[in-house]
């Protein structure tokens, strides 16, 4: 399975978010420090969950990043997220 296919999976079940687009912005950034050949290096992540309601851009950033895993965390160079509720 990909990368964007675990990100997807794992942030809908942990929000169950009304909007979610991941984005692999990989090739975009051949040449540069972290890009491994094959990409699934570089994310670009927009959720929108309720969630997300009373939580702080700290706090949003830090429940993605626990929904995700270490592991998967681990395994990506970049990941830019727009998070909202």
């Amino acid at each position: 399975m990909s990368k964007r296919q675990q990100i997807e999976d794992r942030l809908r079940e942990a929000f169950s978010p009304r909007e979610l687009q991941v984005v692999d912005d990989s090739e975009s950034h051949r040449g540069h420090a972290g890009y491994p050949e094959g990409g699934e290096s570089h994310f670009n992540v927009a959720i929108r969950a309720a969630e997300f309601k009373d939580m702080n851009r700290v706090a949003r950033h830090r429940a993605i990043h626990a929904a995700l895993g270490p592991k998967l965390i681990a395994d990506i160079h970049a990941l830019a997220l727009d998070v909202d509720a």
